[in-house]
């Protein structure tokens, strides 16, 4: 297997993906989308656009369905829940279909979604992506920070440096790039201290301003997933069975 880390999604070679994409936006889409299917949601439909969200979702009972969002980090007017994964929990979600759209992530999954196999990935399900990985062998694999509007986020780096580690632990991969040496530098620097990164980090401070400290302390922990969330088809992502 070749690693490659691309820090955002336009770093990411959209003419010749990856055989294997995964997608990391750890505050903190990819990990309400873990903590999501792990507490029984039906499915994860994700858009970039709220219109063409709303569209879709009208093919499902409102009943089954779960509006969630966010734009800089607010609840979307109108939205049943915004993009923080601690109300993902059985009695809201489960068995129903959340349509999620943010400023970051759901961005990046809409742009990789023609790679041969979509993964996400964060903090949280860290080791399920590694197993995943050393059990399906790609022969490319592109770890793809989802960053903010464009430029890096360093949280995203941290995660796929995490899971480069790892990989590289077992001699299981050659690296593709300088940038997968650079995140597993990052990672083994913070890896005792990931909070006290992320609330430096410029979403952090973010998420801290808009009194979601408790999300980012949730983000920020390690393997507590087992859950591995994949693409059925594009947009739609659903627990690994």
């Amino acid at each position: 297997m070749k690693l490659f880390v691309y820090h955002t999604p336009e770093l990411t070679p959209l003419n010749n993906l990856p055989e294997c994409t995964v997608v990391i936006d750890v505050l903190r889409t990819t990990t309400t989308i873990a903590t999501a299917l792990n507490a029984g949601a039906e499915a994860v439909e994700v858009f970039s656009d709220i219109d063409d969200l709303k569209e879709a979702s009208n093919r499902w009972l409102p009943e089954k369905s779960l509006w969630a969002g966010e734009r800089g980090g607010a609840k979307i007017e109108g939205f049943d829940l915004d993009n923080s994964p601690l109300v993902c929990t059985p009695e809201i979600i489960g068995n129903k279909r959340l349509f999620l759209t943010t400023t970051n992530g759901t961005r990046a999954l809409q742009m990789v979604k023609n790679s041969t196999t979509v993964i996400t990935s964060a903090m949280v399900n860290r080791q399920a992506t590694v197993h995943y990985l050393l059990g399906s062998q790609p022969e490319t694999i592109g770890l793809v920070g989802s960053g903010w509007q464009g430029s890096y986020s360093i949280e995203d780096t941290i995660c796929a440096g995490a899971i480069a580690k790892a990989l590289l632990s077992a001699n299981a991969i050659t690296v593709g790039n300088d940038e997968v040496i650079a995140a597993v530098a990052l990672y083994t620097q913070w890896q005792k201290n990931l909070p006290k990164l992320f609330r430096q980090a410029s979403h952090g401070q973010r998420l801290l301003s808009s009194n979601h400290e408790e999300d980012l302390i949730y983000c920020a922990k390690i393997d507590i997933i087992e859950v591995l969330p994949i693409q059925k088809e594009p947009g739609v992502l659903v627990k690994l069975s």
